[in-house]
């Protein structure tokens, strides 16, 4: 478990591992819920439509997403990117 240290705005800074573990870059946002006990939780925001993934599996360059490659994107999670 890491420490954050909180700045004079009241800002804290995640680490490179810690953004890489909620599969988020920087300007995406951040989901947080209060938990009662004083804790919080932290969660990628993923706010898509189903209608953003229309057209993610077809290729206008070539040929269409193999098995494989469809697995490895569900296993990773729908971010909006490509």
């Amino acid at each position: 478990m890491g420490t954050l240290t909180i700045t004079a705005k009241g800002q804290i800074t995640l680490s490179k591992d810690v953004l890489q573990h909620l599969h988020v870059r920087p300007g995406e946002k951040l989901a947080v819920e209060k938990l009662p006990d004083g804790r919080i939780e932290l969660r990628a925001k993923r706010d898509g439509k189903i209608s953003d993934v229309f057209g993610f599996l077809k290729r206008e360059d070539g040929p269409s997403m193999t098995i494989e490659k469809i697995n490895e994107a569900t296993r990773r999670g729908w971010s909006g990117r490509r």
